[in-house]
């Protein structure tokens, strides 16, 4: 099929690194593996901080819309129109005007629904959420918390699973040499949950300050100077600041250290937790929104309760104390996403959902 692609939260051909971005280009890597032939749709971003910025972007979605339908009137339209990440606050004002005109599917991946906004100034582009989702042809859920919400919201949609999913090439042929002390983190440094994590992560180091540990800090960002001072007062060489990487950097990176530690406040899910097991490395992070779909508690590492700092702490002591577990852990976190968690593997998975759904022939 011929697939136009769109995120409204971040293209992904967005300058600046993250997990959207990550995933979008997954995304559309999987799609071509397919068989299918990938255009990103637009590259207009529909993200609004608050309603009033929302409404003030009405205008330009117009304008954009009306080039898109022109664009397909003359050169032929598209076989399905593909959204990944749709929300209340990155609505898609594209797709489905374009599906209903022009008689193509819509599928959407990782849409999330949040009742609570109902009841706020958000409600009228909560709702375009919700008819988007009641009019695809299905929308793919990456956690069960986001399948639940949908299922709750709109109990006619139709959803298949997708598990998240890296690109393990980098990791296949590495060879790990972990230090069992040394512990390491890969994060943007920005406002909000990451801070909060980054927060987190000092203070529970703090508590176990006495242990013979250190962290390498692969990241960077805006809140650069906020977060060396969380760590400032660790004594000199206890933090390695090593800025921001490429995959392949932060694959050598991962190999090199012995626990992956990241509280996780608010994540999605977190493809580097799935980086990290990779390398071989054992996790330890919160149990906390969408962390339990790529951290198996207890096997391929610890997951402590939101918010406790203290046991937090305890779990990465737990870890430097007890090498055969921690190796025990790496192994099977190597093991789950090199066997369940790699590109390949949702290719193919999701190329059963277009197939099941949208009436593609093979």
């Amino acid at each position: 099929m011929r697939i136009a692609f769109y995120a409204p939260l971040k293209s992904p051909n967005h300058p600046v690194p993250s997990g959207d971005r990550l995933m979008a280009r997954l995304l559309i890597r999987a799609l071509q593996m397919g068989g299918h032939t990938v255009e990103i749709a637009s590259e207009f971003r529909s993200f609004a901080s608050t309603p009033e910025a929302a409404v003030g972007l009405e205008g330009e979605m117009a304008c954009e819309l009306q080039r898109l339908r022109a664009k397909w009137s003359s050169a032929g339209k598209a076989d399905l129109w593909f959204c990944y990440h749709p929300y209340y606050k990155s609505v898609d004002p594209f797709g489905p005007a374009l599906s209903a005109e022009f008689g193509f599917p819509l599928v959407t991946a990782e849409a999330s629904y949040s009742p609570k906004r109902d009841q706020t100034d958000w409600a009228p582009h909560q709702a375009r959420i919700g008819a988007m989702v009641r009019d695809a042809a299905i929308n793919i859920a990456f956690t069960r918390r986001d399948r639940l919400g949908l299922e709750q919201a709109i109990p006619e949609a139709r959803i298949a699973a997708l598990a998240p999913f890296i690109d393990t090439t980098a990791f296949e042929e590495l060879q790990p040499v972990p230090e069992p002390t040394r512990l390491i983190t890969v994060a943007m440094m920005r406002a909000g949950d990451k801070m909060q994590s980054y927060t987190m992560l000092a203070e529970a180091l703090a508590a176990i300050r006495h242990k013979q540990w250190t962290l390498a800090v692969v990241g960077d960002g805006p809140m650069r100077g906020e977060v060396e001072r969380l760590f400032s007062a660790f004594e000199p060489g206890r933090i390695d600041w090593l800025g921001e990487r490429g995959a392949d950097g932060i694959a050598q990176e991962l190999g090199k250290a012995g626990v992956y530690v990241w509280p996780g406040c608010g994540e999605a899910y977190g493809l580097a937790y799935l980086e990290a097991q990779a390398a071989g490395l054992p996790v330890v992070a919160q149990n906390t929104a969408g962390v339990p779909e790529v951290v198996q508690a207890g096997l391929t590492g610890l997951l402590t309760a939101e918010g406790d700092v203290a046991a937090y702490a305890s779990a990465i002591d737990a870890l430097l104390d007890d090498p055969s577990r921690r190796t025990a852990m790496a192994r099977a976190a190597r093991r789950f996403v090199l066997s369940e968690r790699s590109l390949d593997i949702a290719a193919k998975v999701l190329d059963d959902i277009l197939c099941r759904y949208t009436g593609k022939q093979r």
